[in-house]
């Protein structure tokens, strides 16, 4: 897994980065009709502030009903599969559903920073190919609209302005699992902490794919929501 953060504020603009690489191992078990995801990542953080070492973990339930539940959100960096803007893993209609696309179907999603915005964009067909060895399907989204949310690196800082996500994800045709994703979100907003605005442009990337051949796991039976990446709302599937 890679990562990337990019910050430029002011005009003329003050650039900083931060960079992420590592690798994180995700468990799945499976207990009472619930499905447990265990993610758990081991990183090396970059910054103009020096380099460390980070641990972090996410756990995500799938409950009878088909709801997501999130158990355990120690994951700061947007760096873990179960901390992104698709599902870990699909039932057997959806994952047949992004086979036969062949268009543009429109969705609507909740802000991944929180707050009340809505992302309003489109599901399309990507390239299929092979994740690991394993053929796989993949799906390109887009979304865009306002924003307004705490800046992620400095609480008291709020921006206002507009955001959008775009990316690809690709998913196993044996198991339905997420194998690799391919994302970015960009804000271009207003910077306001106390009384001084700011312009400021903020680009997250974020880069997984499965490396060593894990064991498939049975496709889920139940249809299921797409997560946005911090579980603060729900994406519709895709449909025929």
């Amino acid at each position: 897994m890679r990562g990337e953060d990019v910050y430029r504020v002011g005009s003329p603009p003050v650039v900083s980065k931060v960079t992420y690489s590592g690798t994180q191992r995700l468990s799945v078990e499976r207990h009472a009709g619930r499905t447990r995801y265990d993610a758990q990542a081991r990183y090396e953080r970059r910054a103009v502030d020096g380099t460390t070492q980070v641990h972090a973990r996410f756990v995500q339930e799938i409950l009878p009903n088909g709801s997501f539940a999130d158990r355990i959100d120690d994951d700061a960096d947007f760096l873990t599969i179960l901390n992104q803007p698709f599902a870990i893993q699909l039932d057997a209609v959806t994952i047949g559903d992004l086979r036969g696309l062949r268009t543009r179907v429109p969705f609507n999603a909740s802000s991944p920073l929180g707050g009340e915005a809505v992302l309003r964009g489109y599901l399309r067909p990507g390239t299929p190919g092979k994740i690991d060895g394993r053929p796989a399907t993949a799906v390109r989204f887009e979304a865009e609209g306002p924003i307004t949310a705490p800046l992620p690196a400095k609480a008291s800082a709020t921006m206002s302005g507009h955001m959008r996500m775009d990316g690809t994800a690709y998913y196993s045709l044996d198991d339905a699992m997420l194998l690799a994703l391919d994302a970015t979100l960009t804000i271009v907003a207003q910077l306001r902490d106390g009384a001084q605005t700011t312009p400021v442009k903020v680009v997250y990337r974020r880069f997984i794919r499965a490396s060593g051949a894990g064991t498939p796991v049975a496709p889920l039976k139940t249809p299921l929501p797409t997560p946005l990446p911090t579980g603060a709302g729900r994406a519709a599937p895709a449909v025929r």
